[in-house]
């Protein structure tokens, strides 16, 4: 049983890139919580999240979309709306990265990766902060930025550019909202055993060298979500605005 001011019953919410990874994991979560999830994916293919919220005995529905189309934005928007009533719950989880030197990034990367991990947050957080404010019944989003929203990175410099973005929109919409009762806040995740790092956790090398420097001694797994996404979509975070939460097996404290 969860203690009362982490129960989500009677909620509506809403997690992008949640057929899989980071956001499957806190799409059941919240639907374990007690919360109704709309579920999103690039896939037409709906995957096992749906069944997994269903079995928990709460209504869902998956709808699929390309987020760099405002279109898919505002159609997934209306969806939740449609099926749910209501918006109580945004967390903008869909992302991707593209890894090439700086010099050499071809600019569709960095058009991509600007439309599907900063704009589209802003686009559906702005949909949903206006449904809020006219509930009048408050709300909460939960941006998912990273530790490169902290750090350079290397290679990635269009997803470190989005996720820089992604935590100072979190600040701006909480200066905003917080007064109206919405909380606005991110994770920051480590490195985590998702499709998004295949690559890095194939190079021996590179895997050994993110090993020695998580003090946790481990890559993340997508369960290591699911705790701090409940706490800040929930009451318990009432007095919780514009904080970046990082989720990272200590490697900003290295």
């Amino acid at each position: 049983m969860f203690p009362e001011t982490f129960q989500l019953n009677g909620k509506n919410a809403l997690v992008t890139g949640s057929r899989r990874g980071l956001g499957a994991a806190i799409a059941v979560a919240l639907a374990e919580a007690g919360a109704n999830v709309g579920c999103h994916g690039r896939d037409p293919n709906p995957g096992a999240t749906c069944d997994a919220i269903s079995a928990a005995g709460r209504k869902t529905f998956y709808f699929s979309g390309d987020l760099r189309d405002p279109n898919s934005c505002i159609g997934l928007f209306e969806k939740t709306i449609a099926e749910f009533g209501s918006i109580d719950i945004l967390v903008n989880n869909a992302g991707t990265i593209r890894r090439a030197p700086a010099a050499e990034y071809p600019m569709e990367f960095w058009d991509e990766l600007i439309a599907v991990n900063l704009t589209s947050a802003f686009r559906l957080s702005q949909l949903a902060g206006r449904h809020m404010l006219q509930r009048g019944l408050g709300g909460k989003i939960v941006n998912i930025a990273s530790v490169l929203s902290f750090q350079g990175g290397v290679f990635v410099s269009a997803y470190t550019a989005a996720k820089g973005g992604i935590a100072q929109l979190t600040k701006a919409l909480a200066n905003e909202w917080a007064a109206h009762g919405i909380n606005v806040n991110a994770i920051a995740p480590g490195y985590m055993a998702t499709d998004n790092t295949t690559a890095l956790r194939s190079d021996a090398d590179r895997n050994r060298q993110l090993l020695e420097r998580i003090p946790a001694g481990r890559w993340g797994e997508p369960k290591d979500m699911a705790g701090a996404a409940l706490y800040l979509c929930s009451s318990a975070s009432d007095y919780v605005h514009g904080h970046v939460l990082a989720v990272d097996g200590g490697w900003l404290a290295r």
